[in-house]
């Protein structure tokens, strides 16, 4: 894979700030059952790394002592980490929201077939990735069948309650686009999502979340290899929009790899740019625990724009 890298360390971002620390988001491992073209992880099946428990106590500890609200779960496939439904249980009876950052396949998977009724009676939140409402463009990106095992997945959510009016199980899903551009304006594309997956398939669901593709491990290689990457970089920085500073998920979040490592950001974690809210050169969870982070400069790249581009966009969607 090209490393993209030296490309991004030089930029002109702006500085940015914290505020005040809301959100936990956990990367328990880069294993996953798919191999997406626009993965800024590059997860797959073949992926060792894995959050072991006692990282995953790590991360329980840090909730209890620094009250925090939401607990977002990545990966990878995060389900596929054996310790995944321990933690859930757990964060949920601390009176934690969980997250659940899923790619639909995985409840089909061997093993998995009472993954769905889990994650609901836990009241988790799923967050799917769907990047098309149109077979053809879904298959193209994430795999051959990947786009009918999503809409079997999306079925049985919905017949557990998810996405459904009144049930209060919230099923939102993710279009990011197929190549570099920048993705459309989320509120017509989640009607257009709505109507197509509704008439097509019977399928319902909360919010759809349009996300800008990082330039950043597999998807950043595959612009380099093209000869696209200079061309995608020029058009995130024409395309900046002050006004999503405000908004960008690291002014509340803070990323934790397999390991127990903290960044910034999920995509500063997968480019190894250390948090510098600390003086420490690599900083774990547990050294954090009665630092406050509010106020803190978050570090930046030239990849940050993507997330300021247009109407701009962070792991939840759209920000303005």
């Amino acid at each position: 894979m090209l490393d993209v890298r030296p490309m991004l360390m030089v930029s002109n971002f702006p500085a940015i700030s914290r505020g005040t620390l809301e959100t936990l988001q956990v990367n328990l491992g880069y294993k996953c059952n798919l191999s997406c073209t626009h993965c800024h992880v590059a997860a797959g099946p073949t992926r060792t790394e894995m959050m072991t428990e006692a990282v995953i106590a790590e991360v329980l500890e840090f909730i209890k002592v620094k009250n925090i609200k939401v607990l977002d779960l990545t990966g990878g496939a995060p389900e596929m980490n054996p310790h995944f439904r321990s933690l859930v249980a757990e964060a949920r009876a601390l009176g934690v929201s969980v997250m659940d950052r899923c790619n639909l396949t995985i409840l089909l998977e061997e093993g998995q077939e009472y993954l769905a009724d889990f994650l609901a009676q836990q009241g988790v939140e799923i967050v799917a990735s769907l990047p098309c409402y149109a077979e053809q463009n879904v298959d193209k990106q994430r795999g051959k069948g990947v786009y009918q095992e999503s809409i079997a997945a999306l079925k049985k959510l919905n017949a557990l309650g998810y996405g459904r009016e009144g049930s209060g199980l919230t099923l939102n899903l993710v279009y990011n686009p197929g190549g570099p551009f920048l993705p459309p304006g989320q509120e017509k594309l989640e009607a257009d999502y709505k109507r197509e997956l509704f008439e097509r398939h019977g399928v319902e669901f909360n919010q759809l979340f349009v996300l800008t593709n990082m330039p950043i491990s597999r998807f950043g290689s595959v612009l380099l290899s093209k000869g696209q990457f200079n061309d995608y970089m020029q058009l995130l920085h024409a395309s900046y929009s002050e006004p999503n500073l405000h908004s960008v998920m690291c002014r509340t979040l803070i990323s934790v790899d397999w390991q127990g490592y903290v960044y910034d950001c999920d995509f500063n974690q997968m480019l190894d740019i250390p948090l510098i809210a600390s003086d420490k050169p690599k900083v774990r969870l547990r050294d954090l625990m009665a630092e406050n982070l509010e106020g803190a400069s978050i570090a930046t790249a030239d990849h940050c724009y993507g997330c300021t581009a247009g109407q701009g966009s962070s792991c939840g969607g759209a920000l303005d």
